[in-house]
């Protein structure tokens, strides 16, 4: 009887193995090849977390195989600029956001969450410059798929989604880490 059993696990076993070989030889590997390149950050729009004349680490094409994450720092292609920005992904598709007017501006919601930089300060966009963000925010009340809120490290704002709304995936062409 032992032997049965073991015959029947030995026969078991060579299928599945078979069949996982089998189906290995059609199976399309993919791959991501990653660019690797030093980048130097120009401008002041991410001080204090990164400082212009800083050296950053860029991985081209890394988010052709990877998702992008909330607080991320990215490479962003802007329309009609020669030079790439270097932001934060604050919100997500999928997140809920708002925005909240105050005495002294607007601060974003995001997941019924205020919004902070890298110092905890909250994000507090003046009047003047909230303009294309109340479009969205009234358009788009949760994050659409692949699109995403990029901004600096000033409260006040930048070239950034303040600037500019939502971003599309394909505009984000690298993912940024602080080189030691």
């Amino acid at each position: 009887m032992k032997k049965i059993i073991l015959s029947v696990f030995l026969i078991l076993s060579l299928s599945l193995i078979f069949y996982y070989v089998n189906n290995l030889k059609n199976t399309e590997i993919i791959t991501c090849p990653i660019s690797i390149k030093i980048v130097t950050v120009n401008g002041l729009s991410m001080s204090p977390f990164l400082n212009s004349g800083q050296e950053v680490i860029a991985l081209y094409n890394y988010y052709d195989c990877n998702e992008v994450l909330r607080n991320d720092v990215v490479l962003y292609k802007y329309s009609g600029n020669s030079n790439l920005l270097i932001k934060f992904v604050k919100a997500i598709p999928g997140d809920k956001w708002s925005l909240e007017k105050t005495d002294s501006g607007y601060k974003i919601i995001i997941n019924d969450v205020f919004l902070v930089n890298s110092e905890s300060s909250p994000y507090l966009i003046p009047e003047g410059s909230i303009k294309m963000l109340e479009l969205y925010a009234e358009d788009y009340p949760i994050i659409p798929a692949d699109t995403y809120l990029l901004l600096g490290d000033k409260t006040d704002g930048s070239l950034d989604s303040t600037s500019f709304g939502l971003v599309g995936k394909k505009d984000i062409i690298a993912k940024v880490r602080i080189a030691d």
